[in-house]
């Protein structure tokens, strides 16, 4: 499964590891996801969604039933 926020699209990004002597290397920087439960009292259901804490801020700022529309509309998630 892919490292990827399902609310916010968030993935991985590639940048240089720098050691002490300036050497360079490839290394990831990897999403801070989490996997969590939500409910829906619209559908009167809970959901698993893998996402980031940035994710989990815009849930509990929106609320869940918009951040899934917005993630709709951006073609993460399918209702």
């Amino acid at each position: 499964m892919s490292r990827i926020c399902e609310i916010t699209g968030k993935s991985v990004i590639t940048g240089n590891r720098v050691s002490h002597s300036n050497i360079k290397t490839k290394r990831r920087f990897y999403p801070n996801l989490q996997t969590k439960k939500f409910y829906v009292p619209e559908e009167d259901a809970w959901i698993t969604l893998k996402v980031s804490a940035q994710g989990i801020r815009n849930i509990n700022k929106k609320g869940i039933m918009a951040c899934l529309k917005d993630a709709e509309k951006m073609g993460l998630i399918k209702l």
